[in-house]
């Protein structure tokens, strides 16, 4: 449900449809939700700035590179898009590289 909202509040933004200060808002209410999450605020919070800093509407992809930075480790992948967005954010090494 999270990254659902989160991801389509970003979007909104991205797309010029919701004002910034009013996703933040409710993005600000949807952590205080009275259901038990399955994750760390932490991780929506970075996920919304990594899609900020490379300009991607949607938070799903950002949240993979948002958990390598917070956990401070190397992502790898095959998938082109979030290999450029990593490589952006000093994140990557290649699968060859392991």
């Amino acid at each position: 449900m999270w990254s659902e909202v989160r991801s389509a509040l970003h979007e909104g933004v991205w797309r010029g449809d919701v004002d910034a200060g009013d996703a933040r808002a409710a993005h600000e209410r949807l952590k205080r939700a009275p259901v038990q999450p399955i994750t760390d605020d932490r991780l929506g919070d970075e996920a919304w700035r990594v899609a900020d800093e490379l300009g991607w509407a949607k938070t799903y992809d950002a949240e993979y590179l948002a958990l390598a930075r917070l956990l401070g480790c190397r992502f790898v992948t095959l998938d082109r898009r979030l290999r450029r967005g990593a490589d952006r954010l000093g994140l990557v090494v290649s699968p060859n590289e392991l």
